[in-house]
């Protein structure tokens, strides 16, 4: 039995993809954090995995949560919320975040077809240090928390806690995230078919 897990918050303006205002409004960067959400629960909708569980932080109504288990996100610090979300999961569990809406089943095939018996974890590096995946086949969450996120340099300091605590580290492909202006247009490039893009040509034209 493997969890997918993704974690999101109600795409509100002034809440979320704020670091997108300006040039964009906070309309218009809630709007795109929606569709990010979107694309990514559509996309791995088609993962195999046995339980979909959606870590969120605000009033979960969207049409393309339905089949999901909505469990609602800890107070504290991103470390605290997805260390509770690793404690609370018994068995294998990969945890993806909402901001590669240009994620699909085949990023996360290595885990999914057949994990090795050689790999005690994976992480998704992000190109901008962090990373847009996690799994642990034993979840723990006193191996996330303690490590400082929405850094350059997260991605690596999460490994190094894996390593240290003697589990052997697979690497996922490496994923553009979506924070800033300059992120959006090159993802919505990368991914021209997803709501993401359909919504950045909108707002750019």
């Amino acid at each position: 039995m493997t969890t997918l897990a993704v974690i999101a918050k109600q795409p509100l303006p002034g809440r979320a993809k704020t670091r997108l205002h300006p040039p964009l409004s906070l309309e218009q960067a809630a709007d795109l954090a929606a569709c990010a959400i979107d694309d990514t629960l559509d996309s791995l909708g088609a993962v195999p995995a046995t339980r979909r569980v959606l870590l969120f932080d605000g009033v979960a109504d969207r049409p393309l949560m339905d089949g999901w288990e909505v469990i609602p996100q800890v107070s504290g610090g991103l470390d605290e919320r997805l260390g509770a979300l690793f404690d609370a999961c018994d068995g294998p569990l990969v945890l993806v975040g909402m901001d590669t809406p240009q994620v699909s089943p085949d990023h996360l095939r290595p885990i999914f077809s057949a994990w090795p018996d050689e790999v005690d974890a994976w992480i998704g590096p992000a190109s901008d240090g962090g990373f847009w995946a996690l799994a642990m086949r034993e979840p723990r969450g006193d191996l996330i928390r303690g490590v400082a996120m929405s850094q350059d340099d997260t991605g690596l300091r999460q490994r190094l806690r894996l390593e240290e605590a003697g589990l052997r580290v697979g690497t996922l492909p490496t994923l553009d995230d979506v924070d800033t202006m300059a992120d959006a247009l090159r993802v919505a490039a990368i991914a021209p078919w997803t709501r993401f893009a359909a919504r950045m040509c909108s707002v750019v034209a």
